[in-house]
């Protein structure tokens, strides 16, 4: 294989992991091509997603901290109504979000896919449109509409259907697991004026909630329900629809009304929270990061900052064994093993705090909140500390310094203006 800035690796998908990845390859020398289903950077609506202390680390040193605090959703309160209950409860989510991490910040995931790409765009090859058909072991690799190009690595960043596991590996069925729940998001007007603040109905077996964004027109809508079986509604977007209106019937008015928008809606999004189980994200010269080897579960799992930090590793670890996939890989995977491991039970346990099983958890959840609400900052920070494992696990996620060479190509001023040297991620 080739070795160092001659290594040509190609990546499939261009949301989260796939320009983080490509971002530090290229800081390392390697040749980076990104290819992506989808005609442009997806606008799809999206929901917001959570930055942890590693991944706000990883990307203030690309250089991209800036742009991302500046389009934080700015959601600093939350008002929760308990089913069968009269008045609601009313929380700070800045004290909360505080005591969680000390580092934190929460973007919609749009915004975060545009602003990696950004950093990247003007020295990493991006290919819209096209996707991944075949792949040889010797790298060749055929796409659904561009002539077969060579590569020396391939990367599967392309979520948790990924195409390129599937190619690779065989049939997702083989390494899901489903958890018992259902995630739902939907684009709606901002009617109710949210400015800051979560608006949440919480009953049992089911939440639903209403949030807008500071920089946004509009608000999202977003829904998470139990079920005991897998429902069957892959890609049959009617079938979604008509399955989140019967989950969610006689919750409240005001989920009714947002349940309304569905047929009119922009952008619809709806999955079962599933995890991936495998043995090795890896195989020949192909790997995968982020949910397309190891989702932990989407909504649930802290999936974005593990993504992130698993693009970071993998192209340290390349850069580390000099392009070598047979060293790299192994070492890649194993880095991220326990964090991988831990994020999967982490998700368990916060589906059951986000959707709670009975009354008891539906008021837990509710007094809960309020409680860390109203308790000064160091003793909310504590107290949370002590009542959820997801705290713990992202405050102590830490990874290996792989600093570039000081000759390395940059992407696009510098690839904006991240400096060289170490790098702790902690």
């Amino acid at each position: 294989m080739k070795k160092g800035n001659a290594t040509r690796v190609l990546i499939s998908g261009a949301s989260i992991a796939g320009p983080v990845l490509a971002y530090w390859l290229t800081r390392h020398g390697f040749s980076v091509t990104v290819v992506e289903r989808a005609p442009a950077l997806r606008k799809t609506g999206g929901h917001a997603v959570d930055l942890f202390r590693p991944a706000m680390n990883i990307s203030e040193k690309m250089g991209v901290l800036p742009p991302i605090e500046e389009r934080a959703t700015g959601t600093h309160r939350m008002t929760v109504h308990r089913e069968g209950a009269r008045r609601p409860v009313r929380a700070d989510l800045s004290k909360i979000f505080s005591a969680a991490s000390d580092r934190h910040a929460e973007v919609m995931r749009d915004d975060l896919s545009e602003i990696y790409h950004d950093a990247t765009r003007d020295h990493v090859e991006y290919v819209f449109g096209d996707s991944i058909a075949a792949l040889s072991p010797d790298g060749e690799v055929r796409f659904d509409n561009a002539p077969p190009r060579r590569f020396d690595l391939v990367v599967g960043a392309d979520g948790l259907h990924s195409n390129v596991r599937g190619l690779t590996f065989g049939e997702e069925s083989r390494f899901s697991t489903f958890i018992g729940a259902y995630l739902g998001v939907l684009t709606l007007p901002n009617t109710a004026g949210l400015d800051g603040e979560l608006l949440m109905h919480v009953g049992v077996g089911r939440t639903a909630g209403m949030y807008g964004a500071r920089h946004l027109g509009d608000a999202r809508a977003l829904f998470l329900f139990r079920s005991e079986r897998e429902l069957g509604h892959h890609r049959d977007v009617p079938r979604q629809k008509e399955l989140l209106r019967g989950a969610f019937e006689g919750l409240h008015p005001d989920v009714d009304r947002w349940l309304a928008e569905l047929d009119r809606t922009p952008a619809f999004y709806f999955d079962s929270i599933t995890q991936l189980h495998m043995d090795t994200w890896s195989r020949g010269r192909v790997t995968l990061v982020g949910d397309a080897g190891y989702c932990p579960g989407p909504a649930v799992g802290g999936s974005t900052t593990l993504a992130i930090v698993g693009a970071y590793v993998l192209a340290g670890e390349l850069a580390r064994a000099d392009g070598d996939h047979e060293y790299a890989f192994p070492a890649y995977e194993r880095a991220m093993a326990d964090h991988v491991r831990s994020s999967r039970a982490v998700a368990l346990s916060a589906a059951k705090t986000l959707i709670p099983t009975s009354r008891l958890g539906v008021s837990g959840l509710v007094q809960g909140a309020r409680l860390i609400s109203a308790l000064p900052a160091g003793p909310s920070r504590a107290l949370l500390r002590l009542t959820t494992k997801s705290a713990r696990l992202y405050n102590s996620m830490t990874v290996d310094d792989y600093p570039p060479p000081p000759t390395a190509p940059s992407a696009r001023t510098d690839l904006a203006g991240a400096p060289d040297g170490d790098l702790r991620v902690e």
